[in-house]
């Protein structure tokens, strides 16, 4: 039997590169001899990351429109006509069986073109409002893996199979890891841990919040394992101490979700996905930032089903303090937001999209 041979791309973010990795895990516990290539944007985070996790990755020169007139914007067409011409000679070299893409710059023209070549594509969409690419690339894939309800308005209803967002497999087990999370970032057990996720770049509005709450934070008997997100880290890098780590990334993220008492976070896609598979009480503070406020449509959705905590960047100042405190005191509500939102985790998603693309390798 031939070995089988995949594409994958998603890249700008971990929310886009996480899933692309999970996904190609699973395609190599299936078949362990299958050749799997990443292609990615040169110069984004997807370059360190996929090789860390074990995988090749080539990179095209693409990059997003910025939404102002800048030299990049008159860049973009050459770019784009680059890293169409790099995909065609990538897939028609490495020959794959099926081109998946997770979101991200590169996804687009290495989707476009394989749909030009006839190669079977996969778009897996994480999000409740998709981007312009994805919807572009929806006519001409074969089947799109999404993860929340109602997207019919945006893609074929007949290729859409509702699936989740993969998270990584190691997140399944947390329950039994506590200890060892304990020790490996070295917490005083008998405090409470709150936990503070930026997303892989950073959320200024979260690290304002933390540095002005930080006093009253620790007057409750918290500790803090503070994700401030590379682009911050030199800013607050001054408030570790006894009781305040303060880093750039978690490497981590199974021992840290095990370590934590309550979250606060972003609520991109795959954060809200792993947050559910992980069952602890969570703040929600989405970025208001993003195409059609989808962070806070992701967010609303767990709070609909009492599963977490949704509160605005403009109620911080006035309603922060407040919320957070009543919640650190009360361990049934905590319990409560906690079964609830375990209710609407998709444990088996990562398979089903597999699955899915399994059906398309050409017999």
């Amino acid at each position: 039997m031939a070995k089988h041979r995949f594409i994958l791309s998603g890249g700008g973010t971990g929310g886009h590169i996480y899933p692309a990795i999970a996904i190609a895990n699973e395609l190599e516990s299936r078949f362990p001899d299958a050749e799997i290539l990443f292609v990615g944007a040169k110069d984004k985070m997807e370059m360190q990351k996929v090789p860390q996790a074990g995988y090749k990755i080539k990179g095209l020169w693409i990059a997003g429109l910025q939404r102002k007139l800048t030299i990049q914007n008159a860049m973009f067409p050459f770019k784009l006509l680059n890293s169409l011409w790099e995909s065609r000679k990538i897939i028609k070299k490495f020959q794959p069986d099926v081109v998946i893409g997770t979101g991200g710059f590169a996804s687009g023209p290495l989707l476009k073109m394989a749909n030009s070549m006839n190669i079977p594509t996969v778009i897996q969409e994480q999000n409740s409002y998709p981007g312009i690419t994805n919807k572009l690339l929806s006519k001409k894939a074969n089947s799109i893996c999404v993860a929340y309800d109602h997207l019919e308005r945006f893609f074929p209803k007949e290729k859409m199979i509702l699936t989740g967002n993969p998270v990584r497999q190691d997140l399944l087990d947390i329950q039994d890891k506590r200890k060892e999370a304990i020790e490996y970032f070295n917490l005083d057990p008998s405090k409470k841990t709150l936990l503070v996720l930026g997303g892989s770049l950073g959320a200024r509005r979260i690290n304002q919040l933390i540095e002005k709450e930080l006093a009253n934070l620790l007057s409750l008997n918290v500790q803090v394992i503070w994700q401030c997100g590379k682009f911050y880290l030199e800013d607050y890098k001054k408030y570790i101490k006894h009781n305040v780590q303060v880093v750039a990334f978690i490497e981590r993220m199974d021992l840290v979700y095990a370590a934590a008492d309550i979250v606060i976070s972003r609520a991109g896609a795959s954060s809200v996905s792993e947050l559910c598979i992980v069952g602890k009480p969570v703040i929600f503070i989405p970025s208001p930032n993003v195409a059609e406020d989808h962070q806070t449509k992701n967010a609303q959705a767990i709070v609909n089903k009492k599963g977490a905590i949704l509160l605005k960047e403009s109620q911080l100042d006035e309603d922060f303090s407040l919320v957070f405190e009543s919640l650190i005191k009360d361990q049934g509500k905590q319990d409560q937001l906690s079964e609830n939102i375990k209710l609407l985790a998709k444990p088996k998603a990562t398979e089903q999209i597999v699955d899915a693309i399994v059906k398309l390798i050409k017999k």
